[in-house]
């Protein structure tokens, strides 16, 4: 039985974690970088343990310090909440090999997936609908080119351990594809070391839907309906809401069977995600699948009444779930905003700095995930993402007035954030009806700069 907890992050998803420990009655320890010394994860968690210098690969990065603070502090599991080791396959088998029980998949499967190549073909020998691509690693450009004239263009080359938007260039011809391939393959050595890179046909103006998916280690996995993504910028989501406004019911099932076929063809345990590409005639394909909570998790929680924190822990403490795909019923509408420290109006330069003083919204509907308080001090040294505000409400047109409302009383004074412009993106007609594609923010910035 699980009965302390290291969690191996930081921000509002540790303290997220540390919350739902609490009321399941198991111990928490926090781990903190020295930048992070005053930071609100550190005072809630019921022990805390320093781990490095400010730098995230000299502390939240650094696998030896937090094994060795897992072992120290007598912790029994780590939960690697969301980025930094959460899908790093090494970490998670050091985890094993120390007999640390780790509140994720195995290992062996998170490798499996973070492969997107190795990834895809398992799709692809599951039946599960897949983006139309090369079928191995490449590192030749020339080899890629005369693929890519088999695949079709559009494509986009990726870079097979990437993640985050990097390593990844869309060639519309064959004229491009060079530079692309070459650029991405540069970009993709320097972020993650590996220079092999694969290739998909590239669709265009696509919605991008993701299955909340949970399986248990006996062979039992559910989906819990879909999150809308779409509003994203550079490939780093910025609002997501649950259901999705192009998505019906029949849809969803058919959506929702892909996503646990996909789950069972991995050999899928704990909590996880099955990211889609849907087309506007309903075509859809497996893109990824993150084998992590997700940063938008509170939306699926919301709609349907269920603590994915506390199902994580249940599952890797050996539970069953306690749910059949018939108990899983979609709920009202909820969104999530996410609040950055950084400046729209400069190209969304992040803008760390100490926050003088602050004022969060509440009311009926209205959910906070933060780390941050007043005299608080924002780091320059990791993600500008500080708050995650979220709301329910039982329509989505009630649920855009109240994301409209809340977003209207925000007050953090100090530092630069994204409120505003948030705010006005829920003041245009085409976000209230529904009608965008993971193009639309660029459309919206540019709408903005001919205002200007």
């Amino acid at each position: 039985m699980i009965r302390k907890i290291l969690i191996a992050n930081r921000g509002e998803i540790a303290i997220r974690i540390i919350r739902a420990c609490r009321e399941m009655g198991i111990e928490t320890v926090a781990v903190y970088s020295e930048a992070d010394r005053e930071a609100l994860h550190t005072q809630l968690a019921d022990e805390a343990v320093c781990i490095g210098p400010a730098a995230a690969k000299d502390s939240y990065l650094n696998m030896e310090q937090i094994i060795s603070a897992t072992i120290i502090t007598g912790a029994d599991a780590i939960h690697p909440g969301f980025g930094f080791l959460s899908e790093n396959s090494q970490f998670a088998k050091l985890c094993e090999a120390c007999h640390i029980t780790f509140i994720g998949p195995d290992s062996d499967i998170i490798a499996r997936l973070g492969n997107k190549a190795v990834a895809r073909q398992t799709m692809v020998d599951a039946g599960v609908p897949v983006i139309p691509g090369c079928q191995k690693a490449l590192t030749d450009v020339k080899e890629a080119l005369e693929i890519a004239k088999e695949i079709g263009f559009p494509v986009i080359v990726k870079a097979v351990l990437g993640g985050g938007g990097k390593g990844m260039r869309v060639a519309y011809t064959e004229e491009e594809f060079e530079n692309a391939f070459l650029m991405a393959q540069k970009e993709s050595g320097l972020a993650f070391g590996d220079e092999s890179m694969y290739l998909e046909h590239f669709v265009e103006n696509p919605r991008h839907i993701e299955f909340q998916i949970l399986a248990d280690n006996y062979g039992n996995v559910i989906h819990l309906g879909e999150r809308d993504c779409s509003v994203q910028r550079n490939h780093q989501k910025v609002i997501e809401e649950s259901p999705s406004a192009a998505v019906d019911e029949e849809l969803r099932e058919r959506m929702g069977k892909a996503a646990v076929l996909a789950a069972k063809a991995a050999g899928y345990k704990n909590a996880g995600t099955i990211e889609f590409l849907l087309e506007k005639d309903k075509s859809f394909y497996f893109m990824e699948m993150n084998t992590r909570i997700q940063v938008e998790h509170p939306v699926t929680e919301w709609v349907t009444g269920i603590d994915l924190i506390k199902a994580q822990i249940r599952i890797a403490d050996g539970e069953k779930l306690k749910w059949k795909q018939e108990d899983i019923q979609i709920t009202g509408h909820a969104i999530e905003c996410r609040i950055n420290a950084e400046d729209p109006s400069k190209n969304f330069r992040p803008c760390p700095g100490r926050i003088t003083d602050m004022y969060l919204p509440g009311g009926k509907g209205v959910r906070i995930d933060s780390a941050i308080y007043s005299g608080c001090e924002v780091s320059p040294y990791y993600d500008s993402m500080i708050t995650k505000l979220i709301v329910f409400a039982a329509t989505r047109k009630e649920a855009i007035a109240k994301m409209h409302r809340a977003l209207g009383e925000v007050i953090i004074e100090g530092i630069t954030t994204n409120i505003d412009f948030l705010y006005e993106i829920m003041e245009r007609p085409d976000y209230q009806e529904g009608d965008f594609t993971i193009q639309y923010l660029e459309k919206v910035l540019e709408e903005m700069g001919e205002n200007k």
